[in-house]
């Protein structure tokens, strides 16, 4: 019989590290958060190789002591655990710092060279200790300021296995640039500073100061125009055990992106990536982006630390709610809150790229035919009288009825009333399809087609057809699908939700699901495909308490989609001023008309100033 032994020391390391070191920016991770729980407000990292050769963080928090950092080498001893949290009666649950396990130095320590220098603050020296794959290597005073520098070298350099797992150091860079962007978004009252080290020098790739307004320090890590491009969120509902609190940024639909990378989530200050959030984010933009595109936001959730479990995961990126259906809920109910706050906004200014190709009009003589004097035009004067002789042929029309006719109704004033509409007085329409409306502070192309098909979608909202949409059709013969048993498990457990769809479906044996009705606008759906297309989005979203799967929602929504689009006005439709202006009133007053049922803008404003930049007045 095998004999059961106690692992080496060392080799428990290496396990340990597999667990929470598996790339330079896990380590990286753990080493910003343990400088942001000393209490640091300021923290700078510097990068060799993508972190491959060098990662080094540099902090000035409280520091510690010889004794201290002998301790912070050992496994599972950690400052961050308050005696009231330890014992059988304590709750370890209600933790409140980044880390907490005390695995993460003994853990890098195993798997690459350590160097630790540490000052308290009003201590005489710091401290320095070297551990190399294991191996202590020096333990000796150290001169540095109050706070701690951590270097990590030659990571896996011992262990090939796994070094040759590693990425590319460009692919490693950016990881860890991710890393520290996440944690400083994070923490708008710490400075935060990222080098990178290379054959060219010194680069610094990140420098923000401390105690920036949480809208500037997003901006300033996802994308400047985001500030412009965007809603702030604030929203709170009370708990059983406190207050849960919802604050960010969240884009506009029209601001989007093809992948969800810009998507940025943090439960009580921690980066998560939780697919029960990225689901609500979803949800929240599901009728206002096409499905290939993304939202761009920030979310920050703060509830009482009773209803959210951070020790699901080492890395501790995965979280588990207490009540899940209500924080999805709350995030989707604060989303969309927050958007119809702003929703009648559209991106921003017209497209650079298009401004671009404005072109002047050219200076001097233009070969052509000649062309009445703008005299005539405005006096009546017969035009061929004043011209010189031209030969036998000499033209003898009237200027004013010769010149092209526009259908435009004369241009009138821009009353006082029209500082109230944010979209302007209608001035008439381009290519039958843009309508050309004038603002008291710029110029409005507002898109008839998309504009209109965003309003009759909100009309049938409101007239119920969505809930007609969601009615059941009962089949004559109910459809019997196989599928997985865990498959089956998941439809069973979101059957409730999905049958207020008016998807009715229940267990039919082991691994087979009965199909008895289905929403009136898919009946002529595939039972077996909608069932496993909904099995998987489940899966990779979770169960949505309203609509049981995120996709059913999706599917309906899109069956109102297209009976707007059919139902709208027409690009190439002749509109009269009068229709135009109606058009524009209503998009003031109605939600989401910033943008059209696929997430592009139904309008864009050219500013006055962009105007006059045009003519070269500015």
């Amino acid at each position: 019989m095998p004999e059961i032994r106690r692992l080496p020391s060392a080799l428990v390391n290496r396990i340990a590290a597999g667990e929470v070191v598996e790339r330079p920016a896990a380590a990286l991770k753990e080493l910003v958060e343990n400088a942001i729980d000393a209490g640091a407000r300021r923290i700078g990292v510097v990068l060799a190789e993508g972190g491959l050769q060098r990662i080094e963080v540099v902090d000035d928090g409280c520091g510690m002591g010889p004794d201290g950092m002998a301790l912070a080498l050992e496994r599972h001893a950690t400052s961050k655990l308050p005696d009231s949290l330890i014992g059988p009666d304590g709750a370890i649950e209600l933790v409140t710092t980044l880390g907490f396990r005390g695995e993460a130095l003994p853990s890098i320590a195993s798997v690459a060279r350590l160097t630790i220098e540490s000052r308290e603050a009003g201590a005489a020296e710091g401290w320095r200790r070297v551990v190399d794959h294991g191996a202590v290597l020096a333990d000796e005073p150290a001169a540095l300021p109050p706070g701690t520098r951590v270097r990590v070298e030659d990571l896996f350099a011992k262990v090939p296995a796994r070094r040759k797992f590693l990425r590319t150091a460009r692919s490693e860079y950016a990881a860890c640039l991710d890393v520290v962007r996440r944690l400083a978004m994070a923490r708008p009252d710490i400075a935060f500073t990222l080098e990178t080290v290379g054959d060219a020098g010194k680069r610094t790739v990140l420098s923000l100061q401390a105690d920036e307004a949480l809208a500037t320090r997003v901006a300033r890590i996802i994308a400047h125009e985001l500030k412009d491009n965007s809603v702030a969120i604030s929203q709170e509902r009370d708990t059983p055990y406190g207050m849960m609190r919802l604050t960010g940024l969240a884009g506009l639909p029209t601001y989007n992106r093809g992948v969800a990378d810009h998507q940025y989530l943090f439960v009580n200050g921690r980066p998560v990536k939780d697919r029960l959030l990225v689901g609500a984010v979803r949800g929240a933009y599901a009728d206002m982006l096409a499905r290939d595109r993304h939202a761009v936001l920030a979310l920050f959730l703060d509830l009482p630390p009773q209803d959210v479990d951070v020790n699901v995961h080492p890395a501790k990126t995965e979280v588990r709610f207490r009540d899940s259906a209500g924080v999805r809920g709350f995030i989707v109910s604060g989303l969309r809150q927050a958007l119809a706050t702003g929703d009648r906004r559209s991106a921003q200014g017209p497209d650079r790229a298009a401004m671009a190709r404005w072109q002047a009009e050219p200076v001097g003589p233009t070969p052509g035919p000649i062309t009445p004097t703008l005299e005539s035009i405005f006096t009546g004067r017969d035009w061929s009288a004043s011209q010189p002789h031209l030969g036998e042929a000499r033209p003898t029309w009237n200027a004013p009825l010769a010149q092209p006719q526009g259908r435009a109704e004369e241009a009138a004033p821009v009353p006082a009333e029209a500082q109230q509409y944010p979209l302007g007085i209608a001035r008439g329409q381009v290519a039958n399809t843009y309508i050309v409306a004038e603002s008291a502070d710029g110029l409005v192309l507002v898109d008839q087609h998309a504009a209109h098909e965003r309003l009759v979608l909100e009309r049938l909202r409101a007239a119920g057809a969505e809930e007609a949409n969601r009615r059941s059709q009962a089949l004559l013969v109910p459809d019997v699908v196989e599928l997985d048993e865990v498959d089956c498990d998941l439809l069973e457990d979101a059957a409730e939700g999905l049958a207020r769809y008016g998807l009715v479906i229940e267990r039919f044996g082991p691994s087979a699901m009965l199909v008895r009705a289905v929403p009136a606008a898919i009946a002529k759906a595939d039972s077996a495909k909608l069932l496993r297309d909904l099995a998987d989005d489940i899966a990779k979203h979770g169960k949505q308490e309203d609509s049981g799967a995120l996709l059913l929602a999706e599917r309906l929504e899109l069956v109102l989609a297209t009976m707007a689009c059919h139902g709208s006005v027409r690009a190439g439709r002749t509109l009269s001023v009068a229709e135009m202006n109606a058009l524009l009133r209503e998009m003031e007053a109605t939600p989401r008309s910033g943008q059209c049922n696929h997430g592009r803008p139904t309008w864009v404003k050219l500013s006055m100033e962009d105007v006059e930049k045009l003519f070269g007045r500015h």
